[in-house]
């Protein structure tokens, strides 16, 4: 992995994307030719999660997952999911950095290379394109901490 494409920070700190790459993906289109015979005015919802392991000393997978569904009618017109994954180096990182790191820098990194899958397989699906708004996923972090806290031990 290309460690010299890291970036140096403090106290010999690096972080550095490693690799990009799609870990699954899916796409569904449940009604076939129906879903082209009405006027396209779809309820779209998109649920998203992300996840995260060491592999090794430094280097981390994260995996940003982007479930895409488009309902007309209450019937499903496309399914999409996409785990996008990408590998990076988080020399010299602990504790809460290493973990608003992985929760909220990665993901951001990750999802405009989901969102450019999403549209694509859309398109090619025969549906209109779907640009997907951006995430704030510092914002999503900061509010999953304040969840945490707040639940009973």
């Amino acid at each position: 992995m290309a460690e010299e494409n890291a970036a140096a920070g403090p106290e010999g700190q690096q972080f550095a994307l490693q690799r990009i790459f799609i870990k699954d993906l899916s796409f569904e289109a449940p009604q076939g030719a129906a879903a082209f015979k009405q006027q396209w005015r779809p309820q779209v919802n998109l649920d998203l999660n992300t996840r995260n392991s060491k592999l090794d000393d430094d280097n981390y997978e994260v995996v940003l997952t982007l479930t895409v569904t488009a309902k007309q009618d209450d019937e499903t017109a496309f399914l999409i999911e996409v785990q996008q994954g990408g590998i990076f180096l988080c020399k010299g990182l602990e504790g809460e950095q290493l973990h608003q790191v992985l929760g909220s820098l990665c993901p951001s990194i990750l999802f405009p290379y989901a969102r450019e899958t999403i549209d694509s397989l859309v398109v090619k699906g025969s549906f209109p394109p779907l640009m997907i708004a951006p995430v704030n996923f510092e914002a999503l972090y900061q509010q999953a901490l304040v969840q945490q806290d707040q639940k009973p031990n």
